[in-house]
C-alpha cells in the first residue's frame, strides 16, 4: 500500500481546512482587479480600483492613523510585555504576584465590547479632571495597549520560561549586573519573540473595530471603522484593493519574523555543535 493511499484523509483534510480559511482571501484579492463595479462581477482585469483607492482621502487618512496607532501601540505593549514577562518568570514569589499575572492577561478572556465600554467609561470620568479627551486617538492608543499587553505578555513569557537560567548565573557570578545581564545575555535570546510579540501587537491593533469604536472621535476613525461602515454599504471595489495590499504587506511582515526565528534556531543548533566539538 502506498504512502499516498494511506496518507490521502490527512492531505484532504488538510487541504479543505487551508482551502476554509485561505480561499475567500484569494477570492477577494482576485476581484480587486475587476474592471466591473460590482464587487462580484467579472468584467475584465483592471487596476483601476488601485488608482482611485489613492485619490480616496478618506480611507487613506484612516488608514494612516490605523497604521500609526497600531505602530505605537505594537512598541508600547512590547515595552510593557517585556517588563511584565521580567516580573512574572524571573522575579522571586511576591505578595500579589498571582494577581499581577491574573490582571495583566484578564483582556485575553474579556469580551471586546466589555473592555471598549469600561474603557470609554474610565476616560470619560477621569479624562475631564486632567484635561484629556475622552473620545481621540490618544484614547484610541490607550485602549488597544490595554488589551495588546495580554497578547505578548503571554508570549514572551512562555519564551523567558524556556530560557536556560544558568546563562544568566553564570553572567552575574562573573560581575555582571541583571541590567547588564538582561541587555548581553537575555534580550538577545528573547530577541526573535520580541519581534513576534511585536507584529502579534501590530496586527491585532491594526484590525481591530469593537474597541476602537468605543474610543474613536470625529478626527480619529480608524481604517477597520471605514471599511466596516462601507461594507455596510455595498460592497466596494476599493475595499477589496486595499485588502489586497494589507494582505500582502502582512505576508511580507509574517515572512520576515519566520526568517528571524529560522536564523536564530539555526545559530543555536550551530553554537551546540560547536559546543559539543569542543567539549569532546
Amino acid at each position: 500500500m502506498s504512502n499516498f493511499s494511506k496518507r490521502w484523509p490527512t492531505w484532504l483534510i488538510l487541504g479543505l481546512g487551508f482551502g476554509f480559511l485561505y480561499l475567500p482571501i484569494l477570492v477577494l484579492m482576485f476581484y480587486s482587479f475587476n474592471e466591473n463595479k460590482l464587487a462580484t462581477v467579472w468584467s475584465g482585469f483592471s487596476l483601476k480600483w488601485y488608482g482611485k483607492l489613492l485619490q480616496n482621502d478618506q480611507m487613506l487618512g484612516a488608514a494612516w492613523i490605523s497604521i500609526k496607532i497600531a505602530f505605537w501601540t505594537a512598541t508600547a505593549s512590547v515595552i510593557l510585555g517585556t517588563m511584565a514577562a521580567l516580573v512574572m518568570t524571573r522575579m522571586r514569589l511576591f505578595a500579589g504576584k498571582t494577581l499581577f499575572g491574573a490582571l495583566i492577561t484578564a483582556p485575553l478572556v474579556m469580551p471586546e465590547v466589555i473592555l471598549g465600554l469600561s474603557i470609554l467609561m474610565l476616560f470619560m470620568s477621569f479624562g475631564n479632571m486632567v484635561g484629556f479627551a475622552p473620545r481621540g486617538v490618544m484614547s484610541i492608543w490607550i485602549a488597544h495597549v490595554t488589551f495588546t499587553l495580554a497578547f505578548v505578555t503571554v508570549v514572551l513569557s512562555s519564551r523567558m520560561a524556556e530560557l536556560d537560567k544558568s546563562l544568566e548565573e553564570a553572567a552575574m557570578d562573573l560581575g555582571a549586573n541583571r541590567v547588564k545581564v538582561f541587555f548581553l545575555i537575555t534580550l538577545p535570546i528573547i530577541a526573535p519573540a520580541i519581534v513576534s510579540g511585536w507584529l502579534l501587537a501590530f496586527t491585532l491593533s491594526l484590525d481591530d473595530v469593537v474597541v476602537a469604536s468605543f474610543v474613536s472621535g470625529p478626527n480619529s476613525t480608524t481604517l477597520p471603522m471605514v471599511i466596516f461602515s462601507s461594507a455596510r454599504r455595498g460592497l466596494n471595489p476599493q475595499v477589496n484593493a486595499l485588502a489586497t495590499i494589507m494582505v500582502v504587506v502582512v505576508s511580507i511582515g509574517a515572512f520576515f519574523a519566520w526568517w528571524l526565528m529560522y536564523r536564530d534556531e539555526k545559530r543555536k543548533q550551530r553554537d551546540m555543535q560547536l559546543a559539543l566539538q569542543d567539549n569532546g
